[in-house]
């Protein structure tokens, strides 16, 4: 087959064109970094990418969750070790009350300082976090023991605060109010704590000393179980914290995936750019003196 000038030009133009179009790509990679830039780039990898950023998007989301529902039990700690603390001092109290040498004025103060330890175990009830009454189960827009009302004669909603730590792995990480505080008590005969306070708030008023020591036993109790909630809550912290380490390897991991589907190797692109780069030019200079002879030349 006779080769032509025009076939010369036209293969010419042709490769130099895809060199053109090696290096537009190569230079794309290199000022954005990645090495798929569009979906024809490796339709293959841009599918794993947008797999990788979907699981990256969902694991970011529930490293926030995590990171919320250990607020929530750090604040809850924080509550039900005021709560102890308060029940110890009651106990104090009530061994000190019970002794028969009290005199009633001695009574009296005791009962004072009853009836403000009361009031500060209200307000542990009442504990707001975030703008959210810790102890309202999911009514956490109103407060567990309203005021004016009978705190012993309440019932907080029992509802659960439950936070998506991981796929298809949820956690429940509030405590309701009658976990801590006991099951609402209108008779005022039960070991809820605020029945607990009247009855020795009523013991100490009549000189009853057996009555108010007959109250140890059930403020012992309702600490027992508040330091069991407490327990709890601190089995629950420990399994977020290790939720969170886990997160945080698999988006360690992801990132990596991603990382190597995605971004180029810029080191090898500048290498793979330069060669590209020096192709053309001797493309240009090849072809250059490949089509400058014309007809006119070989006439002279």
């Amino acid at each position: 087959m006779r080769v032509t000038q025009n076939m010369t030009s036209a293969r010419l133009v042709q490769n130099l064109n895809a060199n053109m179009r090696k290096m537009a790509i190569q230079q794309d990679q290199t000022s954005t970094g990645r090495k798929i830039n569009k979906p024809s780039d490796d339709p293959v990898g841009m599918t794993y990418g947008l797999r990788y950023r979907s699981d990256l998007t969902a694991n970011t989301q529930y490293q926030d969750n995590v990171a919320s529902s250990l607020s929530w039990l750090d604040f809850y700690d924080t509550q039900l070790d005021q709560a102890t603390q308060v029940l110890q001092r009651v106990n104090d109290l009530a061994v000190q009350g019970g002794t028969g040498t009290n005199t009633p004025d001695s009574l009296e103060s005791i009962n004072k300082e009853i009836a403000q330890l009361k009031n500060q175990m209200t307000d542990i009830g009442n504990s707001s976090f975030n703008g959210k009454y810790v102890f309202s189960g999911q009514m956490f827009e109103q407060p567990p023991f309203p005021a004016g009302t009978d705190p012993k004669t309440v019932s907080p909603d029992a509802g659960g605060v439950t936070y998506e730590i991981g796929e298809g792995i949820t956690m429940d990480v509030n405590l309701t109010g009658n976990q801590v505080f006991g099951d609402a008590d209108p008779a005022g005969t039960t070991d809820n704590v605020f029945s607990t306070f009247d009855r020795l708030s009523a013991a100490l008023q009549a000189g009853d000393y057996a009555g108010v020591s007959a109250e140890i036993t059930n403020i012992k109790s309702r600490m027992n179980k508040i330091i069991s909630a407490r327990s709890e809550n601190g089995a629950k912290t420990n399994r977020a914290e290790l939720m969170q380490n886990r997160m945080e390897t698999m988006s360690d991991g992801l990132t990596a995936l991603q990382s190597k589907t995605e971004d180029a190797d810029i080191d090898q692109l500048f290498i793979d750019s330069t060669v590209t780069q020096n192709v053309y030019q001797a493309s240009l200079s090849v072809g250059a003196k490949i089509i400058t002879p014309s007809l006119v030349n070989f006439l002279n």
